[in-house]
């Protein structure tokens, strides 16, 4: 049977690996003499067979199909393929959660001045008398600012739900801060009550902050590792599309009237209810049924379910060869997160992605986007149109990033991305200081707009939560999405925060400010940030144990030591 395995089924690792083990130094003797051997006895089948399944297990060296019924080893290896049930599980994740965080950041937007003038009015309802334009303006960015502020407490339930519910159980879970608001919204104007706004502005906050670590992780764990790629960028899509029906339905005359804004608000939960109800029928996280729940039933179902093929068992060992090599270290917190010098990199690398994703000034191009198109002339009543033309730029970019992802890499569209944004940005600068002394500079700065959107939407914005899934395993996993999830909503409240000073004291130089913030991460992300395409998760951590000084992550014994000595008898 062993003289009919391919060469490079047994690699010049998995030969350190057998040699390093007692038990399976006697599996890589008997090995050698079977190969030239053409008589075996039946107890040396036995023998051999029951070594070589241990074998087998422990290091992930899987065997010939010829032999196993379709079971591949590492020359053979079907590479995956999109299977209906994982794109409609793709598709119904990313719909129900990622969508409404995008709605929701667009949703207020047009109704803005009427929600304020309801604000007013149910003041008024109460005392008698209108509120003055500070204290209207506080209300308001109260409002706005929850979202944001929910976003971080989002994230920092995230490792505590996808640990106690899993991946699926956390995104079904999450619907309740999204449903449960969408009903209060709507209800609102009707009640006047400007306070149930504001409450549910916190909730679906929680919900964006929730949905925007699982999503990403839970296809993450679904992908296989040549659609991993594709499929991360899938929830930023959906992001893209949510703000682009907002903006949609949000023009005038639709929804952004007197009678539709609460209608505008309240559609959040559409997407949930249908999440609620769809998603049950999917499959979970295998990784997370092998490894966290030790399911190995489940989770071979499932990976059968996601393949749409019954032979996994290579999948499975891979899982297992993770789930082997994190034992010793166990569960890690956030704080071990912090401490372990074997994650340094990674974690620093996650820290400057989601703080140069939003500090790069994508929400302040936004906010400068109306005032830029008026100055090149657009007529106000038609500048919701051009908002809107904006938000479709947006979306066919990022879907083009669905498709280039794997072709591309990761590194080079972040590279790609962030050079991007940074000329705009430098570009805008003086296209702003010098639009009242060139007539035609105004068109320049809509260039630039729409350049820095496209730039954004190739690399910044997608591809962060991605790496963040593929850079660590699965016991730090959680706890690394609750870090980059809480920089990224920390990061997106201080521009909201600081920009309006910003734009007050630097005018049209504060452009400058982001322009650096991108240089400085293109300039990170060429020194430091490895290309993770095509690689498994553990072919991912061994870059970062070079990376970050260390022999082993987990030393190699650690994967081989509770394999039960197996002797020869005579």
């Amino acid at each position: 049977m062993f003289s009919e395995l391919p060469e490079g089924c047994v690699t010049g690792r998995s030969h350190s690996y057998l040699a390093q083990n007692k038990s399976l130094k006697i599996f890589y003797s008997l090995t050698l003499f079977i190969n030239t051997s053409t008589t075996l006895s039946q107890e040396e089948k036995q023998t051999r067979d029951r070594v070589g399944e241990q074998a087998q297990s422990a290091v992930a060296v899987s065997q010939h199909p010829h032999q196993h019924q379709g079971e591949s080893c590492g020359c053979c290896a079907r590479p995956g393929r999109l299977t209906l049930v994982l794109a409609l599980a793709t598709l119904i994740a990313a719909f129900g959660s990622s969508f409404q965080y995008g709605y929701n950041v667009a949703a207020v937007n047009s109704p803005a001045l009427l929600m304020q003038q309801f604000y007013n009015e149910t003041y008024y309802g109460r005392t008698g008398e209108f509120m003055e334009d500070f204290p209207l303006t506080l209300l308001w960015s109260v409002t706005v600012s929850m979202f944001p502020f929910g976003g971080f407490i989002g994230s920092l339930l995230v490792g505590p739900l996808v640990n106690k519910f899993g991946r699926k159980g956390a995104l079904l879970f999450n619907n309740i801060f999204s449903i449960v608001p969408a009903i209060l919204m709507g209800c609102s104007r009707v009640a006047k009550s400007f306070e149930l706004i504001i409450i549910s502005r916190l909730l679906v906050g929680i919900c964006a902050g929730v949905s925007s670590n699982v999503v990403p992780m839970y296809l993450g764990e679904l992908a296989p590792k040549n659609l991993r790629g594709a499929l991360g960028v899938v929830p930023q899509l959906f992001i893209t599309v949510g703000i682009l029906v907002a903006q949609i339905f949000g023009l005038r005359n639709l929804l952004a009237n007197v009678d539709g804004w609460p209608i505008l608000l309240g559609l959040t939960g559409v997407p949930a209810a249908l999440q609620l109800v769809l998603l049950p029928f999917f499959p979970e996280s295998p990784r997370y049924l092998l490894i966290q729940k030790k399911d190995e039933a489940a989770a071979k179902k499932a990976l059968q379910t996601l393949r749409g093929w019954d032979s996994v068992d290579r999948e499975v060992a891979e899982i297992r060869q993770e789930d082997e090599a994190e034992k010793a270290a166990g569960f890690i917190s956030v704080l071990k997160l912090f401490r372990m010098r074997s994650l340094r990199w990674q974690l620093l690398s996650i820290i400057v992605l989601m703080g140069g994703q939003q500090l790069s000034g994508v929400n302040a191009i936004y906010y400068y986007a109306d005032q830029i198109y008026l100055s090149a002339g657009v007529p106000e009543e038609h500048v919701q149109f051009v908002t809107a033309g904006t938000g479709a730029v947006n979306v066919v970019m990022t879907f083009c990033a669905v498709f280039v992802v794997e072709l591309l890499g990761r590194r080079l569209l972040l590279l790609l991305g962030f050079s991007i944004c940074l000329v705009a940005c430098c570009v805008l600068t003086a296209a702003l200081a010098l639009q009242d002394t060139v007539s035609w500079m105004p068109y320049i700065s809509i260039v630039c707009v729409i350049s820095y959107v496209i730039g954004h939407a190739l690399g910044p914005s997608p591809i962060p939560a991605l790496l963040i899934t593929e850079i660590f395993l699965q016991s730090s996993r959680p706890s690394a999405f609750m870090v980059g999830g809480s920089v990224h909503w920390l990061s997106n409240f201080t521009v909201g925060l600081i920009f309006p000073f910003i734009q007050e004291g630097l005018g049209p130089y504060s452009f400058i400010v982001f322009a650096v913030i991108c240089l400085l991460t293109t300039i990170y992300i060429f020194l430091i940030v490895p290309e993770t395409k095509a690689k498994t998760f553990i072919e991912i951590n061994r870059i970062f144990t070079k990376m970050n000084k260390v022999s082993e992550v987990y030393p190699e014994k650690e994967e081989l030591k509770e394999l039960p000595p197996v002797t020869l008898e005579q």
